[in-house]
């Protein structure tokens, strides 16, 4: 039987097996091929079963209704290339091009950081690299501790997520203590489990020159330090917890900058 008298729909349930890429590419073995790789049928079974929901927390309502008017190709394309500022606008969301599987960046605003809004410990301004309107500048704390949190339902299923730390420290060295000096805690677990102690990373934000980094920069400019991983089976378990805290008393901190936490699949 000649592919091209198969019906469009069987074409796009064949496809659906293969991947976005892979279904990219069948568009130019046949006719009808391209048909079902370009059919709506096809593309919304590459999207998050919830991408209405996810629409639905945009920002702005006109982006909402920009998105609900695509073609689920388009969509899902417009996603994977193009940041969409969910609640406040003080987090992001963005599909991963390759698999589908979600994205998420809580921005400083969304995290729960101990004397975040006394100025005197941490000041909040716009700087033209970060995505979000307001970053965290820290002044200076003694007790250093950020939260954050994401419900697991919220990610792709069956997939390992990491979340990653994404900070910078300001240039003038003089104005940037305490992170030499002593490592931050960083840990990642579900609500309410307990963390043993090899489950907590030890990092240095600040190496001396020479030293082992672990942080690294990120294409935006930005650094990032994995905080840990995680393995998000059906999205029944409940709250994802991000702890990152340094709390020696006799150590004093500053010149540290919050854009968020991001937390997206990890591939070994």
């Amino acid at each position: 039987m000649d592919i091209n008298q198969l019906p469009a729909e069987c074409l796009s349930s064949i496809l659906a097996f293969t991947s976005p890429k892979d279904a990219c590419r069948s568009a130019v073995a046949s006719p009808a091929f391209r048909s079902a790789a370009d059919s709506d049928a096809l593309w919304i079974t590459f999207l998050p079963s919830d991408y209405r929901q996810i629409i639905s927390q945009a920002s702005s309502s006109s982006t909402s209704s920009f998105l609900n008017s695509l073609s689920k190709k388009a969509l899902y394309f417009r996603l994977s290339d193009h940041l969409l500022f969910i609640g406040s606008g003080n987090s992001s969301f963005v599909l991963e091009k390759e698999s589908g599987k979600k994205c998420y960046m809580i921005g400083a605003r969304d995290l729960d950081i101990i004397w975040g809004n006394s100025p005197q410990y941490w000041t909040w301004k716009s700087i033209p690299t970060s995505r979000f309107r307001e970053v965290a500048e820290l002044q200076v704390v003694w007790w250093l501790e950020i939260k954050g949190k994401i419900e697991a339902r919220s990610l792709s299923p069956k997939t390992k997520y990491a979340a990653y730390f994404v900070f910078k420290l300001v240039e003038d060295r003089y104005s940037r203590r305490g992170f030499q000096i002593r490592p931050v805690s960083l840990e990642v677990h579900f609500e309410g489990a307990e963390v043993e102690e090899d489950g907590r990373k030890r990092v240095i934000l600040d190496p001396p020159e020479g030293s082992l980094v672990v942080c690294e920069e990120r294409s935006d400019g930005w650094m990032e330090v994995e905080m840990g991983e995680i393995f998000n089976e059906l999205g029944d378990d409940g709250t994802i917890i991000f702890h990152l805290k340094q709390i020696d008393n006799f150590i004093s901190k500053g010149g540290l900058i919050v854009e968020g936490i991001e937390i997206r699949p990890k591939y070994d």
